[in-house]
């Protein structure tokens, strides 16, 4: 059953709104995914509450991205929903590798020259985690921008 091009723009509106909204309680969040050598456990906590609470908006914000999405082009829609998995998976991992720090704060010692092997390989891990958790976020953003411009710009405005 396909809807009617003014029932489709009001439901498209209605989303948009939605959208924007979660935009801005995404952008009052304030999560950086720049990584500090704190071997503090208070900073990895909070660290990892953060992160929870971030990436928890984000998901929300990246589902209402591909509901208005699909609306206009379920393929391009479909293609997103796999990146909010991958999403889902890169936060995932991240959130382990931060526990991993924040039992074991000292791995993010800059100070201490004889590290292990193991506390190396972890600082490494979140390191690069942290640019691919960022990098995806990116790539994500850019897939909506190009979908708006393409298919949505001109219905919503």
């Amino acid at each position: 059953m396909s809807q009617s091009p003014e029932d489709l723009k009001k439901i498209a509106k209605k989303y948009s709104e939605k959208l924007a909204k979660l935009g801005m309680e995404l952008g009052k969040t304030q999560f950086s995914y720049k990584v500090e050598n704190k071997p503090s456990n208070e900073y990895w906590q909070k660290k990892i509450i953060d992160f929870k609470k971030y990436s928890e908006k984000g998901l929300e914000y990246y589902n209402q991205t591909y509901s208005l999405m699909n609306l206009v082009n379920t393929e391009e829609a479909q293609m997103f929903l796999l990146r909010t998995s991958k999403f889902r998976q890169l936060r995932t991992t991240l959130i382990e590798i931060m526990e991993k720090i924040e039992k074991n704060p000292s791995i993010m010692n800059t100070k201490d020259k004889q590290q292990s092997l193991w506390s190396r390989k972890i600082k490494e891990e979140i390191t690069n985690h942290s640019n691919k958790c960022l990098q995806h976020e990116k790539d994500m953003n850019i897939l909506f921008r190009e979908c708006y411009e393409k298919y949505l710009k001109g219905m919503i405005e």
